[in-house]
């Protein structure tokens, strides 16, 4: 099968994000001038660059409540931070919840039950709970190309691990938690086993 994207899928659902799959997913907390808190997840993420350590996240379409984008885009816009928290599979119905269109007033992290601790080097909330939780530093946002789509460029200013998710090594073990992908449709993944290749070497 072929087909250019400008005249659509023939099938009978848009396959692009089962193609590019599976995505890592970004559970973001924020807390607007106002001081309300979303919690909300977006797979259209990943880390790009080492130092300084830097992310992206796309913020697609709008809401009806906010004047530009989505609650997580206008409230990091606002202030300036977000903190990127990782899921594991034991959160798999909460992450799903939170991705309801709640109205701007609702914290979806309270309404989930879900217990908040404040970051250390940002004036935001991250998820107590969470394996790994990123408190990022907005740096830039970027228009892209098409109806409400927009990217989100974020410098990590401090990183927090659950002590439970290391290994004797000091490595991170995602095989501990299990961290929830998406792929495509309404279907997500998770990690259960990892497999090791060392980078090649150029022969002598």
């Amino acid at each position: 099968m072929f087909y250019r994207t400008a005249q659509g899928s023939p099938l009978p659902r848009d396959p692009l994000t089962a193609i590019v799959s599976p995505r890592p997913i970004a559970w973001i907390t924020t807390r607007g001038g106002d001081g309300r808190i979303n919690l909300s997840p977006y797979s259209f993420f990943n880390a790009v660059a080492y130092t300084p350590p830097q992310v992206i996240v796309a913020s697609i379409g709008n809401k009806a409540d906010r004047e530009i984008g989505k609650d997580t885009f206008a409230q990091a816009s606002e202030t300036g931070v977000l903190c990127i928290n990782i899921a594991g599979y034991e959160d798999r119905d909460a992450l799903n919840a939170s991705s309801a269109p709640f109205p701007a007033a609702v914290d979806e992290a309270a309404h989930l039950g879900l217990e908040l601790a404040e970051c250390e080097t940002i004036d935001c909330p991250r998820l107590a709970h969470a394996p790994a939780a990123l408190e990022c530093r907005l740096t830039r946002t970027l228009d892209l190309e098409g109806e409400a789509n927009r990217l989100m460029i974020a410098r990590i200013e401090a990183i927090h691990l659950r002590d439970d998710c290391l290994d004797g090594d000091g490595r991170f073990d995602v095989t501990r938690f299990r961290p929830l992908t998406r792929l495509g449709y309404s279907d997500f993944g998770a990690i259960t086993e990892v497999f090791r290749m060392p980078r090649p070497k150029l022969p002598d």
